[in-house]
């Protein structure tokens, strides 16, 4: 997709499959990212296949809602990307991208903003963001620190 709303890349001394292997076990997420502080895989899923479907549990200050994720790619050491929804509604898709470099792997998270603009206004009420662009690069850049310090042990 070319038009993504926010792209933050890393380079992480560490495989493309074993980078993958962390960024796939969403139940791992928490660990990684300062707003998503858990994961749990939905009734009749438990491994990162194209369909997997589970809860987030986010957090932002005094903030808490709950997101629902499924996954749309997941091809190992390649590409992991998933909808994060609220029932049938995708109000946004996130993509991590994994290519082999020299020193190891150059990781690229991706994220597209699908809502409206109505229910854009609507988000500050509800996880305290006044710019949530600004804030995915915030926590996109932290994400990927973190899973790197993960990684390159």
């Amino acid at each position: 997709m070319s038009e993504w709303t926010v792209s933050v890349t890393r380079d992480i001394a560490a495989d493309s499959g074993a980078i993958y292997d962390l960024v796939a076990d969403i139940t791992r997420m928490g660990e990684w990212s300062p707003e998503n502080t858990a994961c749990t895989w939905k009734d009749g899923f438990d491994n990162p296949v194209v369909g997997a479907e589970w809860v987030g549990e986010n957090v932002n200050g005094e903030f808490e809602w709950q997101t629902e994720g499924r996954i749309t790619e997941a091809e190992r050491a390649q590409v992991f990307a998933f909808d994060a929804k609220v029932g049938d509604f995708v109000f946004s898709k996130w993509r991590y991208e994994f290519e082999p470099i020299d020193s190891g792997t150059r990781v690229t998270e991706h994220t597209l903003d699908l809502r409206p603009e109505k229910v854009k206004a609507m988000g500050p009420k509800m996880s305290g963001i006044e710019d949530r662009d600004a804030r995915n690069r915030e926590t996109m850049e932290a994400t990927l620190a973190a899973l790197a310090l993960a990684a390159e042990r």
